[in-house]
C-alpha cells in the first residue's frame, strides 16, 4: 500500500475545503478592452430603447432571443433560447423553450420570462397597438410592473414597428410557449430572432424600482452579465459561468468609449485595447503594417442613406428629391472613400432576401444631365436645403457628406451642412429640418423588416414627421399580413418604386461595412454584422 506523507494528506484535506472564491481566485481567463467609437445612444441597455448599429454590437453578449443567428456564417437562423419551433397557424408560432438555462440572477429560464418579455406594458406601456383601426385585444398574460407605467415614450413606436400586429404569449407549460399574432404573419419567426425580441428575466423586470433601474443592467440569458454600466463612458461584463452555451472564455469585457478613430489605433498598438471596432478603410493599411496587429470585417445587412424631409419647403416638389437622387456618383464614394471594400447596393434589399429579393431593381444612376432638368422643372430657384449631420458617428460620416454636398452643388443644388451633437437634435422639429444621414438594416429575411419597418406608417421616418405616402402605408400592411407570396413580391417592388424613384423617402448610398482591428494572436472572427459574438466556440490565444 503507498503511503501519503501526513503534511501531503492535510494540503489535499485543506484543497477540498477551500471557499468557493478562493478557487476563483486561480482563473485565468483574460480581461479583455475594446474600444468604441459609441456604447449607446440612449444611455440605456434595453434593447427595445437601444435600437441602434452601436447597440447592436454588445446587446448580444448578455441577452438572447429565442430564435438566434449563426454569427459565424451568413445570419442564418437557429436555435437559441428555443430548442425548436412550428406553426400552428398563420398566426401562430409555438415554440419549446431550451432547459436548464440560468438568468444572470440565478433563476430558472421559464416560460414566464417569455410572457414577461412580450407583455404589453413592457413593450407598449398604457397604450393599446391597433390594426387597420382596431385596438388589439391583450389577451395574454399580463406582467404588471412599475417599470412598465414608466416606459420611456420612444418604446411603443419601436414595438409596433417589430411586433405590429402582436397579440399574446400562451404559456403552455413551464418550457412551451405559443406566440399568438392577431394578423396571418409569415415573418413572425424572422421578427423573433431581431434583436428587440431578447429574453428578460420576470422577476429582475418587476422587481425593478423604476424602468431606468432595469434598464441599466437588464438581468438576461447571455454569456456575459453586466457588472458596471457608466453611459458615455464604459460597459463592463463579466463571464457568467452558469452559461447553457458554454463557459465564457473571458473572464471580464470591457467596452469603453473613444470616439476619435486615432485614439482607438493608438490604443490598440500601444496595448491599451485588444480590439477596437469603427475602423475606416485608409486606416487597415497602416495598422497591418505592423504584424502583431490585423483587421477584420466587410460588408453587413445594413445601407447607409439619405433621409429626406419632404416637408422642407424646398424639398416638397418630388422633383428635387428626385435631382438629388441622381446627382450622386454613389462609385466614387465607394472605390475613394472605401477603397472599394464595400458596393453599390440594388436599392433597399439584400440577397438574403432570398425569394423577395428583386435583382433587376437598382439605385437610381449617376446622371447629372437628368437632374439639373428636373430641378428646372421643379422652378427650383437654389433655396437652401439644410443637411443635419453628426461628427463621424458613422465611419466615413463627415468626408461622405462633403462629397455629397459638392455632387449636389454641380447640379446646381444648395445644400448647406448643419453639425448636430447628437440624435435629439437630429430629429427635432423645425421648418429647416431638409435632410440627414442614416443607416437602415434588415434585422431579418423580409423586406418588412427594412423598408417597412423604417419608411411604412409604424416606421420612425414616418414617426418623426419627415415623409408619408398613402399608397405605401397601405402597401405596407398588405406586406405584413399577405400570406400570397408571390403577391408580397409584386406589392415589394412597387415600395421600392414609390420610396426610391416616384416621391424619395431616402436614397441608398452605399452598403455599409464594418472593420474592426485586433491583437493577431487572439482567434476570433469578426461576424457580418455590428455585434460582437466572444463565446467560446469564437474564441482562442
Amino acid at each position: 500500500m503507498t503511503r501519503i506523507p501526513r503534511r501531503a494528506a492535510l494540503a489535499g484535506t485543506a484543497a477540498a475545503a477551500l471557499p468557493r472564491f478562493a478557487i476563483a481566485q486561480s482563473d485565468t481567463r483574460p480581461v479583455i478592452t475594446v474600444a468604441v467609437q459609441k456604447i449607446a445612444n440612449s444611455n440605456t441597455l434595453d434593447a427595445l430603447r437601444e435600437q441602434s448599429n452601436v447597440g447592436t454590437r454588445m446587446m448580444t453578449l448578455f441577452v438572447e432571443r429565442l430564435i438566434d443567428l449563426n454569427y459565424q456564417g451568413q445570419l442564418e437562423t437557429k436555435p437559441g433560447l428555443a430548442t425548436e419551433w412550428r406553426r400552428i397557424d398563420d398566426k401562430t408560432v409555438e415554440f419549446s423553450l431550451r432547459r436548464g438555462v440560468k438568468l444572470h440572477n440565478g433563476d430558472e429560464f421559464t416560460a414566464e420570462d417569455v410572457a414577461a418579455s412580450f407583455s404589453p406594458q413592457r413593450m407598449f406601456g398604457d397604450t393599446r397597438p391597433t390594426v387597420q383601426g382596431k385596438t388589439l385585444p391583450l389577451s395574454g398574460q399580463i406582467i404588471t410592473s412599475a417599470a412598465g407605467r414608466e416606459l420611456p415614450r420612444e418604446i411603443p413606436p419601436v414595438a409596433r414597428r417589430l411586433f405590429p400586429a402582436f397579440d399574446r404569449v400562451e404559456i403552455i407549460d413551464r418550457h412551451t410557449v405559443r406566440m399568438v399574432n392577431a394578423t396571418p404573419d409569415v415573418t413572425l419567426e424572422g421578427r423573433l430572432s431581431a434583436l428587440g425580441a431578447g429574453i428578460i428575466s420576470a422577476r429582475a423586470f418587476n422587481e425593478a424600482p423604476s424602468w431606468l433601474d432595469y434598464a441599466r443592467k437588464p438581468i438576461g440569458t447571455g454569456p456575459y452579465r453586466i457588472t458596471d454600466y457608466r453611459p458615455d463612458q464604459s460597459l463592463t461584463l463579466t463571464a457568467h459561468d452558469e452559461y447553457w452555451g458554454g463557459r465564457p472564455p473571458i473572464k471580464t469585457l470591457r467596452l469603453v468609449e473613444v470616439p476619435e478613430v486615432s485614439s482607438r489605433v493608438n490604443g490598440l498598438l500601444a496595448g491599451e485595447f485588444q480590439f477596437a471596432c469603427d475602423i475606416p478603410p485608409d486606416q487597415i493599411r497602416d495598422i497591418e503594417r505592423n504584424p502583431a496587429f490585423e483587421v477584420q470585417g466587410g460588408t453587413i445587412p445594413n445601407h447607409r442613406i439619405t433621409a429626406f424631409d419632404k416637408n422642407h419647403a424646398p424639398l416638397r416638389d418630388p422633383r428635387v428629391r428626385q435631382a438629388m437622387t441622381h446627382a450622386i456618383d454613389r462609385k466614387m464614394i465607394v472605390d475613394s472613400l472605401w477603397e472599394g471594400r464595400t458596393r453599390v447596393p440594388a436599392g433597399l434589399q439584400w440577397e438574403f432576401y432570398g425569394e423577395m429579393f428583386i435583382p433587376t431593381w437598382s439605385v437610381p444612376e449617376f446622371d447629372p444631365a437628368r437632374a439639373r432638368d428636373l430641378l428646372k422643372a421643379a422652378g427650383y430657384k437654389g433655396d437652401p436645403i439644410t443637411y443635419r449631420l453628426l461628427n463621424n458617428y458613422y465611419t466615413n460620416q463627415t468626408f461622405t457628406a462633403q462629397a455629397l454636398v459638392e455632387m449636389w452643388r454641380q447640379v446646381g443644388l444648395n445644400v448647406q451642412i448643419t453639425m448636430k451633437e447628437n440624435w435629439t437634435q437630429i430629429f427635432e422639429r423645425t421648418p429647416e429640418r431638409g435632410i440627414r444621414d442614416w443607416s437602415n438594416s434588415a434585422v431579418f429575411n423580409d423586406p418588412v423588416s427594412s423598408i417597412v419597418s423604417q419608411h411604412g406608417p409604424n416606421g420612425e421616418q414616418q414617426q418623426y414627421g419627415e415623409w408619408t405616402n398613402e399608397e405605401m402605408n397601405r402597401l405596407s400592411l398588405e406586406l405584413e399580413t399577405s400570406t400570397d407570396r408571390a403577391r408580397r413580391k409584386q406589392v415589394f417592388a412597387r415600395l421600392l418604386t414609390i420610396a426610391e424613384r416616384e416621391d424619395p423617402a431616402y436614397t441608398v448610398l452605399h452598403q455599409n461595412a464594418t472593420f474592426t482591428a485586433k491583437r493577431k494572436d487572439i482567434r476570433w472572427k469578426a461576424a457580418p454584422t455590428f455585434a460582437m459574438d466572444f463565446r467560446a466556440h469564437n474564441w482562442g490565444a
